[in-house]
């Protein structure tokens, strides 16, 4: 599945911030911005793995589920 965030990216310090405004919670951090921002996909990732898990625990059984893509 394709999806697109916005990253913005600050400096702070030694520090290069990264935070996701689309997903509350999710930043990362890195001495480089190519670090940074490859701490703040893998924040992503972990916070919609988790919101995932976390809706689909209230689905009935035995209802029909399909994917949606986004392209």
């Amino acid at each position: 599945m394709h999806n697109e965030f916005t990253a913005v990216i600050e400096q702070d310090g030694k520090w290069i911030i990264a935070y996701c405004p689309e997903i509350p919670g999710a930043n990362g951090q890195g001495k480089s911005k190519a670090k940074a921002l490859a701490s703040l996909k893998d924040a992503i990732a972990l916070i919609l793995e988790e919101r995932r898990e976390n809706g689909l625990r209230g689905v009935p059984k035995g209802v029909k589920r399909e994917i949606v893509v986004l392209e």
